[in-house]
């Protein structure tokens, strides 16, 4: 599932009441416990060597860009779980520790921003913002890299430099000739994986990072662990709930991925795909209201042809040599992330036609100092989701999909498609996804958060995860599409969060906020970063 994590790791459906019952946690003939008996056996000896050794926490290496107070350390997990005594890898760890007095502390709050392949680390640093520091008198904030990130025993695909090259293009509606070379290209992506992972390649997937957030928990010195994950981090959060119910305390799952089975992940980036051209209506809606600021058009429809002039120009001449149509779409899928990011790209789209590209050069340029880093986080992202399940092997199933869904969702659909496509030359073991889910009672409350517009993770995978989780609660933000809505500008969203973290108390079953307030229409504008990947 594309995820904003992927251009930054700080980047933050009407509800219908479902009545019926939860899903079970596994299915009938599935080996129980889910996932897997040796590697159950493994997590419950890593956990408690993890326990014995505990973190050595000390400062963090430059590289982390993370100052005192904030703490790093590591943490040994198998790579492989049904064999805890073979190979082992570091996952590295960030904490600040909590503002509040020893009566107020309640442990340690582990938070994932999502991906795969966003880093946490930098959480800590969050203890200094006004929204979050009630929670973080009671908690220590703890970041991690999930394995394969930054130095989490690093992933990597292909060459950095080539990986980032610039000018790419894109196609809203690719030609034979253009579908050719992204197969080969694909299918040497997959190759490059393969080659440089070796035999490690299959152990990188969500059921570990499930099992090793139980390891962190264990190292932490805590006997249940109080977790916040986003966007991807609420799918291999909903698994921890799976395999490890008991050892739950407080879990909030933030912008939610739907977890049913054949869902993961083909059809889920159809669906994304989709929902994403909805919310670049939104956009375009935003945008034509205020055609007095930006003049990109008075209609929707108007501000479309603006953007395809853009794309158009962009595929004759790149701005400053390195921002082509690829790179515009990239910077312009912002916009279905989070409002935030509306007016900074609508200036730039505006000042690019009127022959003014500073702005957009600024806004889509690729930054070579962060070519390692997002050649990491896109080769931890494919295998993932690659190792997670079974994908369509034939290429006409793929452009049977896609070709149909680009006739009415163009904006996004093949781009996904070509993110992904590497997963039907998968060389590695691709596993069978979890049936997530959980009996009455085995958990504590869980606190689910949901805009209704999200494109990233579609509203109904929400609704989806608290059927599956009894005892849940889901806040619903009404009207929004901002992916992460945790400790954003909505108060009530806010409250519900801080009061769960707080006292455990979930609002109910179902709760609704209204929206937040649309963003103003400015020129030179700059963009906030939100939380969700």
């Amino acid at each position: 599932m594309r995820s904003a994590a992927l251009y930054g790791a700080l980047g933050s459906l009407v509800l219908t009441a479902l009545t019926a019952a939860p899903a079970p946690a596994h299915g009938p003939g599935e080996a129980w416990p889910p996932g897997g008996r040796a590697e159950a056996r493994g997590v419950e000896l890593a956990a408690r060597q993890a326990a014995a050794r505990g973190i050595r926490f000390g400062a963090c290496p430059a590289s982390e860009q993370l100052p005192a107070p904030v703490q790093c350390g590591i943490v040994s997990v198998p790579l492989d779980y049904a064999r805890p005594g073979g190979k082992h890898i570091g996952i590295t760890v960030s904490r600040a520790r909590s503002l509040g007095t020893r009566s107020q502390h309640q442990g340690a709050l582990l938070y994932n921003p999502g991906g795969p392949g966003g880093s946490g680390m930098f959480f800590p640093l969050l203890t200094a913002v006004k929204q979050w520091q009630s929670t973080a008198r009671a908690y220590d904030f703890v970041g991690y890299a999930p394995r394969g990130v930054a130095r989490s025993a690093p992933l990597s695909c292909a060459d950095p430099a080539s990986f980032t090259k610039a000018p790419s293009p894109a196609e809203e509606h690719p030609t034979a000739a253009f579908k050719r070379q992204r197969i080969a290209e694909a299918r040497a992506y997959a190759q490059g994986c393969a080659r440089r992972a070796g035999q490690d390649l299959p152990y990188y997937n969500s059921l570990n990072n499930a099992r090793d957030l139980d390891v962190l928990r264990a190292a932490l010195g805590e006997k249940k662990l109080n977790y916040m994950g986003a966007s991807y981090g609420t799918y291999f959060g909903a698994l921890y709930a799976t395999l490890f119910p008991g050892h739950a305390r407080r879990m909030v799952f933030d912008s939610v991925v739907d977890p049913t089975r054949s869902k993961i992940w083909y059809d889920s980036n159809l669906t994304q795909s989709a929902a994403f051209e909805r919310r670049w209506g939104d956009w375009r809606r935003w945008v034509a209201k205020h055609d007095a600021v930006y003049h990109l058009g008075r209609t929707p429809q108007q501000v479309a042809a603006a953007y395809e002039r853009a794309r158009q120009r962009l595929t004759r001449r790149a701005a400053g040599g390195k921002v082509g149509p690829g790179e515009l779409h990239a910077a312009f899928l912002q916009v279905g992330y989070s409002d935030s990011h509306w007016a900074r790209s609508a200036d730039a789209l505006s000042a690019y036609l009127r022959g003014d590209d500073r702005a957009l050069r600024t806004l889509a340029t690729p930054d070579p100092a962060a070519a390692r880093a997002s050649e990491n986080s896109n080769a931890v992202y494919t295998a993932v989701e690659c190792n997670d399940a079974a994908w369509p092997r034939s290429w006409s199933v793929w452009d049977r999909d896609n070709t149909r869904l680009a006739r009415r969702a163009p904006f996004e659909t093949w781009q996904n498609a070509w993110m992904n496509l590497p997963c039907a030359f998968w060389t590695a073991h691709q596993q069978r996804a979890l049936d997530v889910g959980a009996a009455p009672r085995a958990l504590p409350p869980t606190l689910l958060l949901a805009a209704e517009r999200d494109a990233a993770t579609p509203y109904e995978g929400a609704v989806e995860l608290h059927r599956r989780l009894p005892g849940s609660s889901l806040v619903t933000e009404r009207g929004a599409g901002t992916h992460g809505i945790a400790y954003g500008p909505n108060a009530c969203v806010n409250r519900h969060v801080e009061r769960y973290l707080l006292t455990g108390q979930v609002p109910g079953r179902h709760a609704y906020c209204g929206p937040r307030q649309e963003p103003a229409a400015t020129t030179g504008a700059k963009t906030a970063p939100g939380l969700a990947g």
